[in-house]
């Protein structure tokens, strides 16, 4: 997926820039970026941040950088920023989003005799896709906006220009902006978290189209908000950050939310609740206030040398690490009764093994909630994962193995309650190796996140899409 942070201050923002796009780090582990605009012009680094943080990486490049105008990325996807120089002035750029016609977009380019500078293994850099569609217009309102109606997926962006900075939402907002300010200062950041530490307060949240242009002194609003809202409901479920917010609806909360919904519908007797780290404790948390049974920790994550679970480019050796960062405790596990909660289940490589280690750790029983329903459809809107659309999703592998080779009738195992859809709960159970299994209803999670169901995106577990 990835993240972002702007600011533009009446004081150096090198300082503010790099630590609130440090707050992005749970968003992406490619590619790490600042960029910033001073007298002499731009500057900026990018980092790979495969093997190390952002943090760790960025930090030596500080002393060299400065300016009053800068913006920082995380990306999971290409190198950002970019540095643009065009007809409109140069210009930084940094996106976040999915470019599903990046192909037709190039090639209808490269007709026109442009040509682009950033190709990796064949492909156009999608952030500078999107600056030459930007350039393509007269000015850099009439460019975003030109740009984000070409694109299908999804794009929100900052655009760092010797002005001030334009920050524009995704046309149907399933990636959030929000603007903060403190004195002398405003911000642009994908996530609110970002913003308290650093001494901002939130000004407000940009809706689904709309671009504002910021400087030190204010902001301007370039092109209203549209109409249709269509956020991805995966920030709150998974993505978000527990101190975020989102149309000022709070991650954490969510999630208790969602524990609490998992547990009206559960009657087992249990000795006790824990969660997945660390995006399931929340959830676990809500289901065990509403159950009113104790919350404890059979498994505890080790972070210092492992930091992240996808680190490694090799499947084989992302679900070690999974693997070994999780270490457990055997004196809470033997003989006990528990109900693991987590946010989902991708490919479920790491969660059998973990369900195994409490198994051979003595446990009676292991039961597993998850906080949304199956994940069946393959995302068409952003980064969630690269494999989301071949069988190593667990849901569709099942479904194949069940269909005998075919996907037709995957509409009816989206279905939650269906015989179809209980069929394929029941498969994964059994290769998960789990007592029972249950993920929550649809229905369920939408009210937990408070938004009417039309203003999310669902389309990861019905199929729902607006293009």
């Amino acid at each position: 997926m990835g993240g972002f942070f702007g600011c533009v201050s009446k004081q150096d923002c090198v300082t503010d820039v790099f630590y609130g796009t440090d707050y992005h780090s749970h968003l992406g582990t490619k590619r790490g970026g600042l960029a910033f605009q001073n007298r002499q012009g731009m500057l900026k680094s990018i980092k790979n941040i495969e093997n190390t943080y952002f943090r760790t990486k960025l930090e030596p490049e500080l002393p060299r950088l400065n300016g009053k105008k800068g913006v920082g990325v995380i990306s999971d996807t290409d190198a950002q920023p970019l540095i643009i120089g065009s007809h409109l002035g140069t210009f930084g750029i940094v996106m976040v989003g999915r470019i599903n016609n990046m192909g037709d977009i190039a090639r209808h380019a490269f007709k026109q005799g442009l040509h682009f500078s950033e190709v990796s293994e064949g492909t156009v850099n999608p952030t500078e896709l999107v600056a030459m569609l930007i350039n393509q217009k007269g000015t850099y309102e009439e460019g975003i906006a030109y740009a984000q109606e070409k694109i299908q997926g999804s794009c929100s962006l900052l655009l760092l220009t010797k002005d001030g900075i334009f920050a524009a939402r995704d046309r149907l907002g399933r990636t959030p902006i929000v603007l903060g300010k403190k004195e002398g200062t405003f911000a642009a950041t994908s996530e609110t978290c970002a913003l308290f530490n650093l001494g901002y307060e939130k000004e407000r949240y940009l809706g689904p189209g709309e671009i504002v242009f910021f400087t030190a002194e204010g902001y301007e609003q370039r092109a209203a908000p549209g109409d249709e809202l269509q956020i991805c409901s995966f920030l709150w479920v998974y993505y978000g950050y527990p101190a975020s917010s989102y149309e000022d609806i709070n991650v954490e909360q969510v999630r208790y939310r969602c524990g609490q919904a998992m547990a009206e519908r559960d009657d087992i007797p249990i000795d006790f609740v824990a969660g997945i780290p660390d995006s399931g404790i929340g959830h676990a948390i809500g289901y065990a206030n509403k159950k009113q049974v104790p919350y404890k920790r059979p498994f505890v994550k080790y972070t210092p040398t492992w930091p992240r679970s996808f680190m490694p480019a090799d499947q084989r050796m992302r679900d070690l690490v999974a693997k070994m960062k999780l270490i457990p405790v055997p004196q809470m596990i033997a003989g006990k009764r528990v109900v693991f909660c987590d946010d989902s289940i991708v490919r479920g490589t790491q969660l059998k093994d973990n369900v195994q280690i409490l198994f051979d750790f003595g446990a009676k029983e292991v039961h597993m909630r998850t906080a949304c329903p199956t994940l069946i459809y393959p995302c068409e809107f952003l980064n969630f994962s690269a494999s989301r659309s071949t069988l190593d999703l667990l849901s569709r592998k099942v479904i194949y193995e069940l269909e005998g080779g075919s996907m037709d009738a995957i509409k009816e195992y989206a279905t939650c309650g269906s015989e179809k859809n209980q069929a394929m709960v029941e498969k994964i159970r059994e290769q998960l190796r789990l007592t029972s299994l249950k993920f929550q209803l649809l229905e369920d999670m939408v009210n937990a996140i408070g938004l009417p169901k039309e203003k999310l995106c669902t389309h990861c577990w019905d199929g729902s899409s607006h293009f």
